[in-house]
């Protein structure tokens, strides 16, 4: 069975902003992760992953944000998260993801201050 899953990429500037909608899981998280691979590679210098039409998030989503958020900043850039819906945060908050990555309400907030 195929989860819905839809990403969606702009760039803005020196800045990169992965939309993802649907179900973050096990199935979808390589289409991700190939994306965030991609940007990584590219010259930008912030990374704005968006949550809000996320409809559900398992730890295999959370462990890609997680890997994606430690090679960012490694290589000496930033990385934000717009929050998503209750589950997706609370998922968050419970894992201590939510204390270490920069959380705006949407990613004109990082886009402004450029």
């Amino acid at each position: 069975m195929q989860s819905h899953f839809r990403l969606e990429v702009r760039n803005q500037g020196r800045a990169a902003v992965i939309a993802v909608s649907g179900e973050l899981d096990l199935a979808s998280s390589p289409a991700l992760q190939e994306e965030l691979d991609r940007v990584a590679a590219s010259d930008s210098e912030l990374l704005i992953i968006d949550l809000r039409e996320l409809d559900f998030m398992d730890s295999t989503g959370l462990s890609v944000l997680v890997r994606a958020h430690q090679r960012i900043e490694e290589l000496g850039r930033r990385l934000a998260m717009v929050r998503g819906p209750q589950q997706v945060q609370r998922l968050l908050r419970l894992t201590g993801v939510a204390d270490r990555i920069t959380l705006v309400d949407k990613p004109e907030e990082l886009l402004g201050a450029e």
